[in-house]
């Protein structure tokens, strides 16, 4: 939503604006669309301190500031859609995040999280001032996205995946998107495909997807390198070790893509999120590999693709949900 997008977008003339929220465990963008567009986006990190309530009063301040700068007033807006990693916890029917990377009481304080909530409270707060919000899955909400204007149009069997802080996923089979009882549909990255009994996961188990490969895992294991982007270079540097640690990271995250096509005979798997998007070239024909070839009967056919929207993919998240 920039002008570096890969699409453009704008509501017809004479349309009420929009407010899109996207809430990740590292940063919250929001950002006002109407008839010129994308107005007064604003990102701010993840508020992690205070009570239950602080992500939503981060929310609704900067929904507040965002509209101002788009010269709208609030109340004005006609709808709210937010875009935020889960899981979900329905309280009287209101969405709250128990998000492993934002909500410190479920792994407890070896994750280093500094709260010990249980769930971040989020729909109620933003109802009360917004009757017209929308809050969906991330991953969920990037599929609409991408199935909308991006590298799944025309697909009915198909994902989103986000290799990022975490790991999440957006699932679509016969034309329909998966949700589930909670609107949880997708967390593939809480599944198990190794034997892994020290890398602890911000939900509390240990040794899940998320916890061997996920950007802000990758640093936890493997001490000498600061952050997932510094192993990334080194392997494609030529570094030996660096080299031998991203071909096992794809093996694991290519046993989970392979798990979702095998379940769910997919045509088409979209892949975005900042570890993946950052080194897509190198990271992508060897997850490829660790499907091809593997029972062709269910994987001949579904290609891996890098997300069509790009970058913006989370922008454009929150935007499906209310354009």
């Amino acid at each position: 939503m920039t002008a570096s997008s890969p699409v453009s977008f704008a509501l017809p003339a004479g349309a009420a604006p929009v407010a899109c929220v996207d809430i990740g465990g590292t940063k919250v963008a929001v950002a006002i669309v109407d008839a010129r567009g994308v107005q007064g986006r604003l990102v701010e990190p993840t508020v992690k301190q205070g009570d239950v309530t602080a992500l939503a009063q981060q929310v609704l301040r900067m929904i507040d500031a965002s509209a101002r700068a788009a010269r709208i007033a609030p109340h004005d807006l006609a709808a709210v859609g937010v875009a935020a990693c889960g899981p979900f916890v329905l309280n009287q029917g209101r969405v709250e995040l128990a998000a492993p990377n934002i909500c410190g009481g479920l792994a407890g304080s070896a994750r280093g999280l500094p709260n010990d909530w249980r769930t971040a409270v989020l729909e109620a707060p933003l109802h009360d001032a917004f009757p017209g919000v929308r809050v969906e899955n991330d991953g969920v909400a990037a599929l609409q996205a991408e199935r909308r204007w991006g590298a799944l149009q025309g697909m009915d069997h198909c994902a989103y995946i986000t290799w990022s802080t975490g790991i999440g996923a957006g699932l679509c089979v016969d034309g329909r998107v998966l949700r589930g009882k909670n609107g949880n549909a997708g967390h593939a990255g809480h599944m198990f495909v190794v034997d892994n009994a020290d890398a602890l996961c911000g939900c509390g188990n240990v040794g899940d997807l998320e916890a061997l490969v996920a950007g802000n895992a990758l640093p936890r294991r493997f001490t000498q390198y600061p952050d997932a982007a510094s192993i990334l270079i080194a392997a494609k540097s030529g570094d030996a070790s660096a080299k031998a640690i991203v071909d096992e990271v794809c093996r694991v995250m290519g046993r989970a893509l392979y798990n979702l096509i095998a379940t769910l005979d997919l045509e088409r798997i979209s892949l975005g999120g900042s570890v993946f998007w950052h080194h897509r070239d190198y990271l992508l024909p060897r997850l490829q590999a660790e499907i091809q070839g593997k029972l062709p009967a269910l994987t001949d056919g579904c290609t891996l693709v890098p997300a069509g929207l790009g970058e913006q993919v989370g922008d454009y998240a929150a935007l499906a949900l209310v354009a």
